[in-house]
């Protein structure tokens, strides 16, 4: 049986290369044919028909009745034509700059605007919420929406305006904000902040990723050109549109040719077994390998922020004099939080010479941290603390020529340096029951951070 069909496979080559070489042009017809046509071509390789050129012609002529074209053109009139834009809310916005940049020309919107109590609420002189108008083709508005999440609760916030033969009405909706994962990558060339602008990466996931590794990286001061980074973070969304950055969800980091992971986990708060999947504890940040990368102080008591004096010798601006600085310095807006870096005990809180307004916060038997120059203390003397809590605002109160953080920690009494002294910490590992769980979820982080990995590089490219 092979061999006859390879037999008549000969055979068909032999006709297919005598056929080709008297009739070169139709056979390469017939192949064009086919690329062209795909399946519905294929009859024509074996099919050699005659030239259509060499076959007979016959013209019909009919005659065709077009439709009335009156109709037509009222049917398209009744069509009303809907015009869509979107744009971001600013600070300094009215009822007339917000239409005008929503293509809007409309007297009795704009009215409404200004007198609607919602509105007013919710928009005016609010910057960064997402609004999109529905327009029509006088550049009337037939619709207006706004979202928002202000609330770290899972919802946002929906504002309509709709136009009906009454008029314009308003009204507001709280929803449900649906969550999706985004990645990418970037590579530092200045700072942190100008990489992530550059991969439109929002600012709280930057700040994020600085905190998870705050404990094994100086982003103030060990960043160096060419470190890269990739991520894996959420975006919470209302009506399918970006609202908000989430959590970071896995992270890596190269910085100085070293390479650091961290991811998210939460563990189940009954263990491993099945009734407690659906149960998780609070959760936190661990590496690969599964050490947990919370420290028992934290590596800075505010957000990420610019170090503006570190713990060294200084010329003092105010003595005029050259004497030890004790602690670092944060420079910051007036009234931005300060956080405790521990869990303690408040053990003064007041006005102390020039260190103005003042916090103290005593952690375990003999470690001390000071916040200093603040604006306002938002603790009391005796009050428990927990790492991160708000224990008062920067300011610019006794000996300060500028608002700042001045920031001490002591160890019996001795001065330290705190960023060393918060990156000599040990990690603390996971539960040795838990390690199966999370290494199934670490070899899906290793995926994922390769996948970002991809996106950081075209980005570069």
């Amino acid at each position: 049986m092979i061999l006859n069909l390879t037999q008549a496979a000969q055979a068909a080559a032999q006709r297919v290369a005598l056929a080709l070489h008297q009739h070169p042009k139709r056979v390469l017809a017939a192949v064009a044919a086919l690329l062209l046509g795909g399946a519905g071509a294929s009859f024509a390789v074996a099919n050699l028909a005659p030239d259509a050129a060499n076959l007979p012609k016959r013209t019909l002529v009919e005659s065709v009745q077009p439709l009335p074209l009156a109709p037509q053109f009222e049917a398209l009139a009744t069509q009303a034509m809907r015009l869509y834009r979107t744009d971001l809310t600013r600070s300094t916005d009215t009822a007339d700059t917000l239409l005008k940049r929503l293509g809007v020309s409309d007297v009795a919107a704009a009215a409404f605007l200004r007198s609607d109590r919602l509105v007013q609420q919710t928009l005016m002189g609010r910057a960064g919420r997402s609004v999109s108008a529905e327009v029509d083709e006088r550049s009337g508005l037939l619709a207006l929406s706004a979202r928002w999440s202000p609330e770290d609760d899972g919802n946002f916030k929906r504002l309509t305006i709709s136009k009906s033969a009454q008029g314009y009405s308003s009204k507001i909706e709280t929803l449900p904000l649906s969550v999706s994962s985004r990645m990418a990558g970037g590579v530092i060339q200045s700072s942190l902040f100008a990489a992530t602008d550059d991969a439109r990466i929002p600012d709280a996931i930057a700040t994020q990723m600085a905190e998870i590794f705050s404990g094994d990286i100086d982003f103030h001061r060990a960043l160096r050109k060419g470190d890269r980074f990739s991520v894996v973070y959420e975006t919470l969304e209302g009506d399918g549109e970006p609202l908000r950055a989430g959590r970071v969800l896995s992270t890596e980091f190269v910085n100085a040719g070293k390479t650091f992971q961290a991811m998210w986990f939460q563990e189940p708060l009954g263990g491993t077994s099945p009734s407690a999947t659906h149960a998780l504890s609070k959760g936190g940040y661990y590496t690969l390998a599964g050490e947990s990368l919370r420290r028992a102080f934290l590596a800075s008591p505010m957000a990420f922020s610019r170090v503006t004096s570190g713990f060294s010798m200084r010329f003092h601006p105010i003595l005029q004099t050259w004497r030890a600085h004790l602690g670092v310095d944060y420079g910051a807006a007036t009234g931005t939080p300060v956080r405790t870096v521990g869990d303690g005990v408040v053990e003064f809180a007041g006005v102390q010479n020039g260190f103005g307004n003042v916090v103290m916060v005593k952690h375990g038997g003999s470690n001390t941290t000071v916040y200093a120059h603040l604006s306002k203390i938002n603790v009391r003397a005796g009050q428990r603390v927990q790492q991160g809590d708000n224990v008062g605002l920067v300011g610019a109160t006794g000996w300060a020529t500028g608002p700042h953080l001045h920031f001490e920690f002591r160890v019996n009494g001795v001065h330290k340096d705190p960023l060393t002294l918060a990156r000599a910490q040990t990690s603390v590992p996971l539960a040795a029951s838990l390690k199966p769980l999370f290494d199934k979820s670490a070899q899906l982080v290793r995926a994922q951070l390769s996948a970002a990995a991809q996106v950081q590089v075209g980005n570069v490219q």
